[in-house]
């Protein structure tokens, strides 16, 4: 008789296999293989000792139940992350369930990735097929005690193991201790290690500390000093040392001591450019610069070619709508514990669209064409200041269709009147039609579907055509409402703001490299986007420095003659002499100098660093500090704090 494998062989196989190819297809990053593998070894060493505690019948069919759910999470979160571009976070439940309001996405997504789903059960196959070459017997007690010490040895070891080089911002040390980045963990740990640490910090709580309380100093561009000018900065008076000495949080005041050792943002020669006029403010769902076209979308082309022109502007995933929603609107970063705490404390939030216009005598209105409730929108609206707030379902269903996929035209043309006449106002459109999945078929996208014939015969997939397909329909309303606005005679007072909230990621990559008129990758440039600010009577601006989602609010604060503080906002105005800098959930980031990815840095064509490694730790090290200050910001509701 052959002697048979034991069968920690195979959970051996199961577990590293699984973390291989989560790294393969969520991280896009074989890094961290080392670390994956040593702290798996504890996990897999467990599952043994639980394999083991039943005769071999019953050993057998544990085995098989083990391996269908580890197979079905690690397929779980690589579909979250194809969704929303981020690693769940138990964090999230409750944002996670709007997923399931969209069935017919989540298995469009599925059926695109079938193949993977195949590749992930591979395990599974191969036990069925050789389950015969496996001992499931139970193993000696001599056998399950050494196991047992075996498994404290390594983990011991293991955290031993994470002093070497812990004093770099994204360490072993510090992911493990320090610092909660979804993705840069599993990247480094692997995703067992991940939903441990995870699960662990959702039930005892979890805080980031400041990697420093002074913001490194960056290069800057040296010009030729002209005559010496007072500069004035955005920013108001607040005793931090009277704060910090009555302070006894250590959080709150490592917090108070950034924000005092910051360097506001100076007003400009656009301070005030847009003071009192009125502001329309777009979150437009899956909009992105490939949707640009002077025949298809002539509107999105006008504005997106005129006004102020961003070129180097991106618009970052974060958890979908939601956290597009929140980056543009609050100017701070989203991840998955801050959005809970938005919605669950409803902190104020006093720099926010709405709230920063209303003490000026604007009247504030947020319209959305879905269900008002959807991520909660029924709370968070008034954080932004949006008191008159209507969706489907308390108020919208009476003025437009709101089956799915209602239509943003109709939106435009219902609620444009209910406004136009409360001069001053800043008013917030959530749009729907963009929305996926992209396919022609009234169940799945009816929007794309009213279009079809304007795709039909252009030179791309189906998918790309479906697209396309919906944002002529957010064209169509734009055009509505600059003719509504210049029909009641408020056309040039009035300022026209949009960004996408996200790229349209159901689109694989090469579908979006269909329109792209440069190849993107998967990381950083598939979120470069266009940032509409628009008015009729201004002249054309370029911009080229470095934006992203977050400096959206910021910038239209200082364009309006808002008086804020800067300093309290993680996102900087894009006119103002700050370096730009954009930041994505996984913490890359881009620069006016360079993009870094993937632990690697790549200088701009053009740009020169006399410290390129100095200059990648002060970035990591910015970048982390905005995480950590955009969560603590929230948690500990410092505008309160600080402002009232």
């Amino acid at each position: 008789m052959k002697k048979k494998l034991n069968v920690i062989f195979y959970l051996s196989f199961l577990v590293l296999y699984l973390e291989i190819l989560t790294k393969i297809f969520v991280t896009k990053s074989i890094g961290g293989i080392f670390l994956t593998f040593l702290f798996s070894i504890p996990f897999i060493l467990i599952l043994f000792l639980i394999t083991n505690i039943f005769k071999e019948k019953g050993n057998k069919i544990l085995t098989y139940i083990i391996s269908i759910l580890l197979i079905l999470y690690y397929c779980f979160q690589f579909f979250f992350h194809r969704l929303f571009s981020n690693i769940f976070s138990f964090n999230t439940l409750g944002l996670a369930s709007n997923a399931l309001d969209f069935t017919n996405i989540i298995f469009d997504v599925i059926l695109k990735n079938c193949w993977v789903v195949l590749l992930y059960f591979l395990p599974l196959i191969l036990l069925i097929i050789f389950r015969k070459h496996i001992s499931f017997e139970r193993v000696s007690l001599k056998w399950i005690i050494i196991t047992f010490i075996l498994t404290l040895v390594i983990w011991i070891s293991s955290l031993f193991y994470l002093f070497i080089g812990k004093d770099s911002t994204y360490s072993a040390y510090n992911l493990y201790y320090n610092v909660n980045s979804e993705i840069k963990t599993v990247e480094t740990f692997g995703l067992y290690t991940y939903t441990r640490l995870d699960i662990k910090r959702v039930l005892f709580g979890f805080e980031e500390k400041l990697s420093t309380t002074d913001e490194p100093e960056l290069p800057t561009e040296e010009e030729e000093p002209d005559e010496p000018e007072e500069v004035t900065y955005n920013e108001i008076t607040i005793n931090f040392d009277e704060l910090i000495a009555s302070e006894s949080n250590e959080t709150i005041k490592s917090m108070l001591t950034y924000f005092q050792n910051s360097e506001a943002t100076n007003k400009n020669e656009y301070t005030g450019m847009f003071k009192g006029k009125n502001l329309i403010f777009l979150l437009a769902e899956g909009f992105n610069m490939i949707a640009v076209d002077p025949e298809l979308t002539p509107t999105l082309y006008k504005l997106s070619h005129e006004g102020f022109v961003f070129n180097n502007f991106y618009s970052p995933v974060f958890l979908s709508t939601t956290g597009g929603e929140f980056q543009a609107t609050t100017g701070l970063i989203p991840t998955q514990s801050i959005l809970s705490d938005w919605k669950k404390y409803e902190p104020t939030i006093s720099y926010a669209l709405g709230n920063a216009f209303t003490p000026l005598g604007y009247t504030a209105n947020g319209y959305h064409n879905w269900t008002y409730t959807y991520y909660s929108r029924q709370k968070t609206m008034k954080t932004l200041g949006f008191t008159s707030y209507m969706g489907c379902g308390n108020g919208m269903e009476d003025l437009i269709s709101c089956s799915w996929l209602p239509s943003d035209v109709d939106m435009i043309n219902a609620t444009l009147p209910l406004y136009q006449n409360n001069e001053p106002f800043v008013t917030y459109y959530v749009t729907v039609s963009g929305h996926a999945p992209y396919a022609y078929n009234s169940t799945g996208n009816s929007i794309a579907l009213k279009n079809i014939d304007l795709v039909r015969d252009l030179p791309y997939s189906n998918n790309v055509k479906a697209y396309l397909a919906t944002q002529i329909e957010l064209d169509r309303a734009l055009k509505s409402l600059i003719n509504g606005l210049d029909e009641a005679g408020i056309l040039e007072d009035t300022v026209i703001a949009l960004v996408g909230d996200h790229y349209p990621y159901t689109l694989t990559i090469d579908e979006v490299n269909e329109l792209s008129d440069y190849e993107r990758d998967e990381i950083v440039e598939v979120n470069r986007s266009n940032f509409i600010l628009w008015n009729s009577e201004m002249k054309t601006v370029e911009v080229d420095k470095v934006g992203s989602q977050i400096d959206v609010l910021p910038t239209l604060l200082n364009l309006f003659g808002v008086e804020y503080d800067s300093r309290l906002i993680v996102g900087k105005d894009i006119l103002s002499d700050a370096p730009g800098l954009a930041i994505f959930s996984n913490r890359s980031w881009v620069s006016d100098y360079g993009t870094y990815k993937n632990g690697k840095f790549t200088l701009k064509e053009g740009a020169e660093l006399d410290n390129i490694d100095e200059y990648v730790t002060s970035m990591n090290s910015i970048v982390s500090n905005r995480f950590t200050l955009s969560a603590n910001i929230i948690k500990y509701n410092m505008y309160e704090y600080l402002l009232n």
